[in-house]
């Protein structure tokens, strides 16, 4: 049976001048839709059983730390309420175990916490709506970017996992130029086909101008991706924000790993039901498809915009400073049966393996921060010692 998405692209093909998409065209199209794009149509599986799992599938952990990291923000900031905006909460997994975490070890705080979270996806939203009801007296509401007047927000912005499902721009170098990559489909092959040709925006070249890259020096065929969605996504938040943080969780890499030459096929991943793969052209509507976050350009677009880097690190160190090491240190002080043991002891080994999760990059910028505030130095970016 074919995918209702088929139909709806090929109408949207021959909608253009030339039947082609950028494929950030087609990766909005195939992800967003809203009914037939793979995060809009309820088919979006999250754990163990499904297309990938996230820090959150592996238990509370990861909430409850980053809950102590939120806690500090607050008292640094010392306003009332604290708001926290979630963007792509998922299942809603983070924002429960955040507040669970808080009610259970700090109520008082807990009452001068206002929580936001922006989700496109309505089943998505639904999920998250069921499995929140029982805090029944925290502030919990959904709500849209125009939700928010410019410079209303006085608290912490915060995405895990969100950048790297934004839709990007496929590259390559041909003869030492760089060209972009478009999408068409064949209907004697009924298939789509990738082409080439100019750059269908001068964002792309702006994008690695400010990079200094040397396209000459690259082997023939080498393609990457652009994340041109992320630059505008921060430069929203920045008009969003009065005072506090933004906390960005995600899998990526400096620019000048990202854009290596030897990473000649770029980081665009797909996956369906567990499984990774390279064929973005398959499963339409059924698969998640990701590309790695370029952290460099993240931090040097906000520092433009007037934000300040407090630190980049990755998230092993992150939780480890935030008290994962206690964590499993406690657990050989606190006998349990062994199954439990194993699989508590394997979860936190999880969160902070350098091959995996461990390796994501946690980047955290300030906004209108004052010089005593800057001066106190945030829990997660403290260098942990070595266990």
């Amino acid at each position: 049976m074919a995918s209702p998405l088929l139909a709806i692209l090929q109408e949207k093909l021959q909608a253009t001048p030339h039947q082609r998409l950028t494929f950030a065209e087609f990766m909005e199209l195939v992800l967003y839709h809203p009914t037939a794009g793979y995060y809009s149509s309820g088919k979006v599986a999250i754990g163990a059983q499904g297309d990938f799992f996230t820090a959150t599938s592996l238990g509370p952990d990861f909430g409850e730390l980053l809950a102590e990291q939120l806690l500090q923000m607050k008292q640094i900031l010392g306003r009332s309420p604290f708001q926290i905006v979630e963007m792509g909460a998922g299942n809603g997994d983070l924002v429960r175990d955040i507040l669970t975490y808080l009610e259970k070890n700090h109520p008082d705080e807990l009452e001068e916490i206002e929580y936001y979270i922006i989700e496109k996806s309505p089943a998505l939203r639904q999920q998250q709506q069921e499995k929140l009801t029982v805090f029944s007296s925290v502030k919990i509401q959904w709500c849209d970017w125009s939700d928010f007047p410019e410079n209303s927000i006085q608290g912490c912005f915060i995405s895990n996992e969100l950048l790297d499902a934004f839709p990007v721009h496929l590259v390559t170098v041909q003869a030492g130029e760089l060209k972009e990559i478009y999408i068409q489909y064949d209907p004697a092959k009924d298939a789509f086909q990738e082409v080439t040709d100019v750059l269908s925006t001068p964002q792309i070249q702006a994008y690695f101008e400010r990079l200094d890259l040397d396209w000459s020096s690259y082997p023939e065929g080498y393609r990457t991706e652009v994340n041109l969605r992320m630059l505008g996504w921060l430069e929203q938040l920045q008009t969003k924000l009065k005072t506090g943080y933004i906390l960005t969780i995600d899998y990526g890499y400096p620019a000048a790993k990202y854009y290596h030459p030897q990473r000649s096929q770029g980081t665009l991943q797909c996956y369906f039901q567990h499984r990774r793969h390279d064929n973005p052209y398959a499963n339409l509507g059924e698969q998640d498809l990701t590309a790695h976050v370029d952290f460099t350009s993240l931090q040097n677009h906000g520092e433009s915009l007037g934000l300040k880097t407090l630190g980049l690190t990755q998230q092993g160190l992150f939780l480890m400073a935030l008290g994962l090491g206690d964590r499993l240190n406690a657990l050989s002080q606190n006998p349990t049966d062994v199954m439990t043991l194993f699989r508590r002891r394997d979860a936190l080994h999880q969160l902070i393996d350098p091959m995996g999760l461990g390796g994501f990059y946690v980047l955290v910028q300030g906004k209108n921060l004052t010089a005593d505030q800057l001066q106190i130095p945030l829990k997660g970016l403290i260098q942990p010692p070595m266990v």
